[in-house]
């Protein structure tokens, strides 16, 4: 059924909103407005996600939980994919979803119906300060194998690097 909406009932409004608008400003100013809109948008998207980015990549650095730069990370490409769809009320919506502060309101509106599985911590040392990931290891020593003079003998065996 959220199918139906987005691509049966938007494209509709989308229309009846742009037609009321052609009708007041004329149909140049309003192509004219959502070509603005849409490169406006895009430039904040490009702006934000470059620091959306840039905070993904220093709580990587941090050893710090990635979930929040990601998620505003997600809505601001979900932002700047409205922005480019043409009509006045993906823009709205698209520029909304620009405003740090409704993404935050957003994510934790959504984030009570996420439940985190496993995140691949221990469960044994897990605790305020934890930074160990458990993990299995086993030690492969291979002999190198005889290397004939050149165009003599067999052919080297393959490296093992793909094992």
């Amino acid at each position: 059924m959220p199918l139906f909406w987005i691509f049966v009932v938007l494209p509709l409004v989308e229309l009846f909103v742009m037609i009321e608008v052609g009708s007041v400003i004329g149909a140049g100013w309003t192509i004219l407005l959502i070509l603005l809109t849409a490169m406006v948008g895009m430039a904040i998207v490009r702006r934000q996600g470059m620091a959306a980015l840039a905070d993904l990549q220093a709580s990587f650095a941090e050893l710090r939980d990635p979930a929040r730069p990601i998620a505003h990370g997600a809505l601001i490409m979900l932002a700047g994919g409205l922005l480019i769809v043409p009509g006045f009320v993906t823009d709205v919506l698209g520029a909304l979803l620009l405003v740090p502060p409704l993404r935050d309101w957003l994510m934790r509106r959504l984030g009570r119906h996420v439940t985190v599985v496993n995140a691949g911590w221990s469960q044994r040392r897990q605790g305020p300060g934890a930074r160990v990931i458990d993990a299995e290891y086993e030690v492969v020593v291979d002999e190198p194998p005889a290397i004939p003079p050149a165009g003599k003998g067999p052919r080297r065996p393959p490296s093992g690097w793909t094992r």
